[in-house]
């Protein structure tokens, strides 16, 4: 390990439209799950902290949610989340979504850089689905937007080209200490990480039929003498119809993402883990100024 002058260390933001893999890319990056992963857009909802080690430097990521044009009050306190994370970090990565270019969201994010004198790096994702005729005129144009610093093109799917990002983003970052133990790989806390995992699955399994008003509290965490550990869960909807979709007939809906979700968090973190779900309906949660202070977000945005 390198002395502690030569250390380095920052805070790295992920920015990008909803759905562009930013999550996916973090995942890649620290070399573990610390951040739910959805082909739904706007699953992460709150600046989820991951941790990573590149030679003498400490870079802390943060996963931010999807810029888009908000709606609702929960969209707005996402976004306001999003652009204080890349408001507070060292340094930015965009991440763009090459087969989709520069659409409306990629826009205002560069147009929001621009309007607040942020450089940033741009990293194109997915390029291993775009052709290099369409790849290199996405390339040139936005680097003529004047605000990217350095450009990489990756697969956070597949990992091409993350590595490339990662040693750059360490000679980047500002010298100074370690702020956190050198295997520390988020700051989130299990019972957060358990409740994330389980939300991931009611996004994977229920598709297109559950609106994304839903969240998942970890009620109770009971380590076992056997090393296993128990965790009882709720996931609240807003309606009781959501709470039959959930439940799905004869229970077979709520069986299986708790299988799902059981097998996931036993891999994640390497013990036995029996987990217990219900369901509540939770009328108004979306107005609940106690829910987005848990989830890091700002009511008032």
């Amino acid at each position: 390990m390198s002395s502690e002058e030569e250390r380095r260390c920052g805070h790295v933001a992920l920015v990008g439209a909803p759905n562009v893999g930013k999550s996916t890319l973090l995942n890649e990056l620290i070399g573990a799950k610390v951040s739910i992963v959805s082909p739904k857009v706007q699953t992460t909802r709150s600046r989820i902290l991951g941790i990573a080690i590149e030679g003498a430097a400490q870079l802390i990521f943060v996963d931010t949610p999807g810029i888009f044009t908000p709606k609702r009050r929960l969209e707005r306190a996402m976004v306001a989340a999003a652009w204080a994370g890349a408001a507070d970090a060292d340094l930015v990565v965009v991440l763009i979504d090459a087969a989709r270019g520069v659409d409306e969201d990629a826009r205002r994010i560069i147009d929001g850089l621009k309007s607040a004198g942020r450089r940033a790096v741009l990293a194109l994702n997915k390029v291993d689905l775009v052709s290099p005729t369409r790849l290199l005129p996405l390339t040139a144009a936005l680097d003529k937007e004047g605000i990217f610093a350095a450009v990489f093109m990756v697969s956070a799917l597949s990992g091409d080209g993350v590595a490339d990002l990662k040693r750059h983003l360490a000679g980047a970052v500002p010298a100074g200490p370690w702020l956190f133990p050198e295997d520390q790989l988020t700051d989130l806390p299990q019972r957060l990480i358990a409740a994330e995992i389980t939300r991931e699955q009611v996004f994977l399994q229920l598709h297109q039929e559950l609106p994304y008003a839903t969240f998942v509290e970890t009620d109770e965490w009971q380590e076992r003498e056997d090393g296993s550990v128990r965790v009882a869960q709720t996931i609240h909807v807003q309606r009781d119809s959501q709470k039959a979709i959930v439940l799905g007939k004869a229970g077979r809906q709520i069986k299986e993402i708790g299988a799902r979700a059981r097998a996931e968090l036993e891999r994640v973190l390497g013990r036995r883990v029996h987990l217990f779900l219900f369901v509540r309906v939770t009328e108004d949660w979306t107005e609940d100024r106690a829910r987005y202070r848990d989830m890091g977000l700002e009511f008032e945005s």
